[in-house]
């Protein structure tokens, strides 16, 4: 369980894609808002490496490792 965030600024915020019904076009569209309402946060797009009924603990730990926050994108 992760500790809630005070705020994004200043922060890194992965935005995972689960590989999921083009869950990547989402989080496109997440990285573009971000950029445009709040440049102060850094977003990192990454993808899964298999699909997401797999556990990808390489992907977890690099977030962990160098994030603050993660979005998990599961398509529509």
């Amino acid at each position: 369980h992760a500790k809630r965030l005070d705020r994004l600024e200043g922060k890194t915020v992965y935005l995972v894609d689960c590989r999921f019904d083009d869950s990547i076009e989402l989080l496109k569209q997440v990285a573009a808002w971000f950029a445009a309402h709040r440049p102060g946060v850094v977003t990192r797009l990454v993808s899964l490496t298999n699909y997401y009924g797999k556990d990808d603990p390489e992907t977890w730990q690099t977030i962990r490792a160098e994030g603050d926050a993660a979005i998990l994108g599961v398509g529509h």
